[in-house]
Parts: structure tokens; sequence; C-alpha cells
């Protein structure tokens, strides 16, 4: 009777993630999404904890203890931090299916070496190489976006780093296909230890020549490989609701990569290989040219005369934790009648959709986001592009310069506005490493300072407050 229950509980989990995934493609429901999500995560914890054969009952409720003690501050963490938030989650998971893959081969090994078949041996040493790579390389990601100091944030690259990185996964592969061969050989034992330690260097060194420019793609990418090692992890464990939930991770990754990968007009080995945000040598663009400055009285006084705003949301407004002012902002132009339209680059910030969560914190009407493919044949009719904190989404040199590493992918036409309000704390170029040529057009005007400061001032000149 309790199996029959366990696996009822399972289906349910299992439509419950689907239907999570379904809510979550729409900001109107994707708080719905979480709570299914979660919802279904709880059911399929119980329903595998019922099953007569689990065992160590106790050891179960303090690993559950212990989960909650680590996962309820990471849960806290400010929006900035979300990214490398969710780069950790991909670690933890990729951790988990490494050690239980690891777990399982040596327990079979010593115990029921029968059960070491060639399929299950294949699917252990797919979840231990997705694994332990997908830790390593998930935690070098989040220190990139954390901008930890003894990993570096920029591209590192060396003479026949791609020779390298893929000669150590074709050992890894190597050993692992030998050992899906002879399982229970007696240097097996022995031999295993390699393909974790492979795996691991091969997540680090898989990160460290990816720019920041990517950071997105890479997030989405390490998803997708936490969801393929949960598939192995099911297979290992003959778990059917870990298959299914980890397929639906892993393929909804793969699709968010691929989606991304078309905003920024580039292929998978490009963003894994092309050591994107290098920075080249070369004059700068603000030593060739004059970068024309405003004051918040004058910006004040362009956005309530324009007819149409368009906004475009940066990483510079997640830092300053700006959203809630430019809501004040929004209501105040609405008030007089301008419309306000926020144009929203598949790859801005650094996750995918962090433009979305921070403007929906701030209870900006969903309508009011437009994607990039539906602004942009409206910018030539904008009157102010307000730019706040983003730079390589809105930079024409992806259109004009070859010599650029962006060249090519697409952007907001931010250039084609009637005049350009560009809102940064300091003329230093973006994350990729690159000048941004927008800043010093002749219809662009910059406003130098703190993107919550400055968009505050603003809306007390609407107010009439001043500026104190």
């Amino acid at each position: 009777m309790s199996y029959t229950i366990a696996q009822f509980a399972a289906v349910a989990a299992t439509v419950l993630f689907i239907f999570s995934l379904h809510w979550m493609n729409d900001p109107k429901t994707a708080r719905r999404g979480v709570m299914s999500g979660v919802t279904a995560m709880v059911v399929a914890i119980l329903a595998t904890w019922a099953q007569p054969e689990i065992v160590h009952h106790g050891w179960i409720v303090l690993a559950i203890i212990a989960g909650f003690i680590v996962g309820v501050p990471l849960s806290r963490v400010p929006l900035t931090a979300v990214p490398q938030r969710t780069a950790l989650s991909h670690a933890f998971g990729g951790l988990a299916a490494g050690l239980v893959g690891t777990a399982k081969y040596y327990l079979w090994l010593g115990e029921r070496p029968e059960q070491l078949t060639a399929f299950r041996m294949t699917a252990i040493v797919a979840e231990v190489i997705l694994g332990y790579l997908t830790f390593t390389g998930s935690l070098m990601a989040a220190g990139k976006l954390q901008e930890v100091r003894w990993i570096p944030q920029r591209p590192v690259t060396y003479p026949g780093q791609n020779v390298v990185n893929l000669g150590i996964l074709g050992i890894a592969v190597v050993i692992g296909v030998l050992l899906v061969a002879r399982p229970t050989a007696v240097w097996s034992g022995d031999v295993f230890p390699v393909i974790i330690g492979l795996a691991l260097l091969f997540g680090v060194l898989l990160i460290i020549p990816i720019g920041g420019a990517d950071m997105p793609t890479v997030i989405s990418i390490l998803n997708s490989y936490a969801g393929l090692a949960a598939v192995a992890m099911g297979f290992v464990l003959d778990n059917k609701l870990l298959v299914t939930a980890g397929a639906l991770d892993g393929s909804s990754g793969l699709i968010l990569s691929i989606i991304m990968c078309r905003a920024m007009n580039r292929s998978f080995t490009n963003v894994l290989f092309g050591a994107f945000g290098t920075v080249k040598a070369g004059p700068a663009i603000a030593d060739q040219r004059v970068w024309k400055q405003e004051t918040v009285e004058g910006a004040a006084q362009l956005l309530e005369q324009a007819r149409l705003v368009v906004v475009i949301p940066g990483y510079g407004m997640a830092v300053a934790q700006a959203q809630h002012k430019v809501r004040e902002l929004y209501d105040q132009l609405t008030k007089r009648g301008v419309t306000v339209k926020f144009a929203i680059h598949p790859v801005a910030g650094r996750m995918p959709g962090h433009m979305n969560v921070l403007l929906a914190e701030a209870d900006i009407p969903y309508s009011a986001l437009v994607e990039m493919d539906e602004i942009n044949p409206e910018m030539p009719q904008c009157d102010v592009a307000l730019v706040i904190g983003a730079n390589d989404v809105v930079n024409p040199a992806a259109r004009t310069d070859r010599t650029t590493p962006i060249y090519g992918m697409p952007i907001i036409d931010a250039d084609k506005a009637r005049t350009v309000l560009a809102i940064k704390r300091s003329k230093s170029p973006g994350f990729a490493g690159i000048d941004n040529a927008l800043y010093v057009q002749d219809n662009t005007w910059m406003l130098f300072g703190d993107a919550k400061a400055v968009i505050g001032d603003v809306v007390k000149q609407f107010a009439g407050g001043g500026i104190h």
C-alpha cells in the first residue's frame, strides 16, 4: 500500500514540476510556478522517504536540517546577488550528483558487484563527470559574479587552451569507457578517483576563459549540466521522478542557452571557447571624443517634455538597487501623460531574466516590459532613451566595429533615439571590458553617479522638492 501511495505521489510531483516550468514562462504566473515547484519537491522528498526500502531515516532528518540551516540564509540574499546564488545552487546540485554516483559505485563494487551492469556503469560515469564539472564550474562562475579577488574577472587564455581542456575531458571519458567495460577489475577502484579529479579540473578550466559578458549564458548552460547529472543519477538510483525532474531542468537550461546565444548572435562553441570579453589594445573611445554631462534639472526637463520614453535597464540598476526609484519615475512620467516602456535585452544583467525580476519586484506593469525585437522598430520615434547602467547591450559598435568582440551581437538601438540620457557610475567600460560608443554620440548626455541617487533626484524635480 505504501509503495502504491509513493508511486502516486511521484506522479503528482512530476505533474507539478511540469506545470511549474509552464507557469514560469510568464511573469504573471511565475509566482504560481515557484510555489508549484516547491510543492513538487516536498512531495517528491516525502514520496521517496515513504518507500519501505529507504533506511537510516535518522540520517535523512539530519541532512534535511542541515539543508535548512544552509538554505534559509542563502534565500535572503539581495537581488544583486541572485546570479551568484543561482550558480551556487547549480554547484550544490552537481556536487550531490557526483557524491551519489561515487557512493553508489563503491557500495556496489564492495558489496554487490553484479549491480554494476554496463548501463548502470555508463550512468554512473556520466553522473560523476557532469556532476563534478558542474560543481567546480559553478563555483568559478559564482566567484566571477561576486568579483572574488583571487578569481580573475576577465577571460584567462593561453596557447593551446582548448586542446588542453578537451584533452582532460577526453581522458576522463576514455577512463570511463574502460570502467564500463570492466567495472569490477582489480584496478577499477583505483582509477575511479582519476575521473573525479579530471572532472573537477575541467570545470575550473571550462569557466576561466569565459568573460563576464557571457555569464548569463554560462549560468543557463551549467543549469543544463546539473539537470543532465540529475537524469543520470535517476538511472543509477532507479528513480523515475528524478529522471523526469532532471530532464525538465536540463532541457529548459539548454533551450534558454540557445535563446541567449541567438540573442548574442553566437554559438555554444564560441561562448565556451571564444573568450568573449577579452580587451584588445587600442585607444579608448573616451580619449578620442568628449563625454557631455547633463544636470539632473536638465534631465527632468527632457523627460517631462517627451512623449515616449524608453528605459533600458542594466546591471548598474541592479547594483544600485534602483528599481523602486525607477518605479517612482515611471509613476511621475505616466501621470504627466508620457508613455514609458522598458526595453529588455535577453542578456542584460548577470543571469537570464535578471532585469525582469528586478522590475517585477518594483511592481512595474508587465505590459510596460518590451523585448528587444519589439522595441527596436520604435526607437527612432523615441524622444528619450534612458539607459540605466547598461553597457554592452546598447553599444552601437556591435553593428559597425569588426574588431570588437561584440561585433554581430544584436543590441537595443538606443543610439537611434532623439536623445539619450545615460546614467553611469564612472567612465569605466562594461563587464565585457569594451568602451561604449553610445556615450560619446552627439545626442547622448551623461548623468554620472549612483543610479538610485540620480533617479531619486530626478523624481524630486518632478515632485518639486529640489535637490539636497
